[in-house]
């Protein structure tokens, strides 16, 4: 699809024998957004969220990046990020995220219905033949900032990620909320030596005057401030792909409904009831921005804007 470019980005893989790894979910369609958030760029040069995760990434000493991507993407956009894998010499990968994609023959039916994919775990599964090394995962449209990318990577060298044992990234509620509607995250719970015990999906989370609230079958529930909350920020080893298929499988099988989602953390906390693995809960000091609504995109401009000024980024984020 991308001719040249795409043969010189093949060719930079020979250097990378170990390589650390970052996986950005970029398939999603955006319908609280009402458009391609993913290729919606937030700075005079065109730089989008995800290209300020890769600089980060990379910066933090990652070398190889994964991108779930959509049919709906522009190929000049794809274009881009293979100009840049070229420019800064890491090795790129771009993996799409369709309906009918891992879909067994016996489930074929239920593809007659569906119209949008099938969730951050199936996006996930997508990149299994992509990844064989422990990896990050993270939302193509946040902003998670350069500690969490430092932190991860520190926790992946010493190589604390292993079979049994996963990372992820958390920050307080009131750090992640939008002023213009309301979002999903997964609540956490830590035990005493800082694993995770417990997440759990809330897919309407939003301030209430002085409270910050879930909306659950037409229920109200405080949580509060400093709760910390799952920004799908996560370090997996690769035998994640294989929990996740069995996973997905008997999702399929259930029958779900024509909008239902498989997510990522629904599926960590299966693995930690079953005592499968233990996640380790790093902490950031760094602000999170993320776009969900229209109205979110002024705020995280005006934010890149000082960080800019505060010469944490260039002018040009790939010069």
């Amino acid at each position: 699809m991308l001719g040249k470019q795409e043969n010189q980005y093949l060719d930079l893989m020979e250097h990378f024998s170990s390589p650390k790894t970052l996986l950005i979910m970029a398939g999603g369609l955006g319908s609280r957004y009402k458009g391609l958030k993913q290729v919606d760029g937030i700075t005079s040069d065109g730089a989008t969220v995800l290209e300020f995760s890769m600089y980060d990434a990379l910066a933090a000493g990652f070398t190889k990046i994964v991108i779930i991507i959509n049919s709906h993407l522009p190929v000049s956009y794809l274009a881009r990020l293979t100009d840049i894998a070229i420019r800064k010499k890491f090795e790129l990968h771009l993996v799409s995220q369709t309906i009918d994609k891992l879909i067994p023959n016996e489930y074929g039916y239920l593809l007659q219905e569906r119209q949008k994919p099938w969730g951050t775990a199936h996006a996930i599964l997508c990149a299994k033949e992509t990844i064989q090394e422990p990896f990050v995962v993270i939302n193509a449209d946040d902003y998670y900032g350069k500690q969490a990318f430092i932190e991860m990577g520190e926790y992946i060298t010493k190589g604390h990620i292993q079979q049994n044992q996963f990372a992820m990234v958390a920050y307080p509620v009131s750090a992640t909320l939008s002023e213009n509607g309301a979002v999903s995250r997964g609540i956490c719970t830590l035990s005493n030596e800082g694993y995770l015990q417990q997440v759990i999906e809330r897919t309407k989370i939003a301030r209430e005057g002085k409270d910050i609230v879930f909306i659950e079958k037409g229920e109200k529930e405080i949580i509060a401030s400093d709760a910390l909350v799952s920004m799908n920020f996560w370090g997996f080893h690769p035998t994640v792909f294989e929990d996740l298929e069995k996973a997905f499988y008997a999702f399929l099988q259930s029958v779900p409904e024509p909008t239902s989602e498989i997510y990522i953390p629904t599926e960590v906390q299966h693995l930690i009831d079953s005592k499968s693995v233990k996640v380790k809960v790093l902490h950031t000091s760094d602000r999170w921005h993320g776009i969900t609504y229209p109205e979110d995109k002024e705020l995280l401009v005006e934010f890149i804007s000082e960080c800019v000024e505060n010469q944490l980024y260039p002018s040009n984020l790939w010069e």
